[in-house]
């Protein structure tokens, strides 16, 4: 059975996003929904000082009435810049620190404009470093149809991509209905992540920070093994 997931593109998301990725056949980047201000689409949390922190892209004109792809990044040389040396400060004496460093900076050198090019361009460069298989399309270059309901337009790309088991996050469980997307032949199910602990140098641990800390203190066979698969199709 061929599955899919349809997710907004995050920035540096959680292991939980990585753990969709690796459980579908086909990954559809929601971009052509509306922008979430004060959302995870141009932030996320990093370890500083044994805290959880946020590191944002900054954004130009940020509207919810904007769709994703829309919404232009304001990340200036100087912020770039600034960005990643908090980036380098905070974890340089992280076990894999030379490894992951690049993979950020090569993010970060994204010639886009645009804010869902750029944090799509962090999935894809972590799902190429951990070596992940996912067939990656974006909602905004195919479909054409957003005059549909939100669970009937979720249908339609399971039905375009001749797929009938769309995976979503554990989110969506207050939001779809399982009978509904049955009786329009699309198993689904949601997928439930578990957070494996790891060392943050010798702070209490924090679960739930960008795929980034995770990266920076785990070896790539761990994460797959370990992490990638602690999770639950519910």
């Amino acid at each position: 059975m061929n599955s899919i997931a349809i997710m907004q593109p995050y920035f540096f998301p959680y292991i939980g996003y990585f753990q969709l990725i690796n459980e579908v056949d086909k990954f559809v980047f929601y971009d052509d929904v509306n922008f979430i201000n004060r959302g995870w689409i141009n932030r996320n949390r990093i370890l500083i000082n044994g805290e959880a922190k946020y590191i944002t892209i900054p954004c130009k004109n940020v509207s919810q009435n904007k769709l994703i792809n829309e919404v232009e990044h304001n990340l200036s040389e100087r912020e770039k810049n600034k960005l990643l040396k908090k980036l380098r400060f905070t974890y340089s004496n992280a076990p894999f620190f030379e490894d992951v460093f690049p993979v950020i900076k090569k993010v970060f050198n994204t010639e886009t404009e645009f804010i869902s090019e750029f944090v799509i361009e962090s999935i894809k460069r972590v799902t190429d470093y951990l070596g992940l298989e996912c067939n990656f399309k974006k909602s905004s270059e195919k479909y054409n149809n957003q005059e549909l309901d939100a669970a009937d337009r979720l249908i339609d790309i399971c039905k375009v991509e001749g797929v009938n088991h769309y995976v979503n996050s554990i989110g969506g469980i207050k939001l779809y209905n399982k009978q509904y997307f049955y009786e329009n032949d699309v198993k689904l199910d949601f997928l439930k992540p578990g957070i494996s602990e790891y060392e943050q140098f010798d702070h209490e641990f924090i679960p739930g920070l960008s795929i980034i800390d995770v990266l920076m203190f785990n070896s790539v066979d761990s994460i797959k093994t370990d992490m990638l698969t602690k999770y639950q199709l519910i």
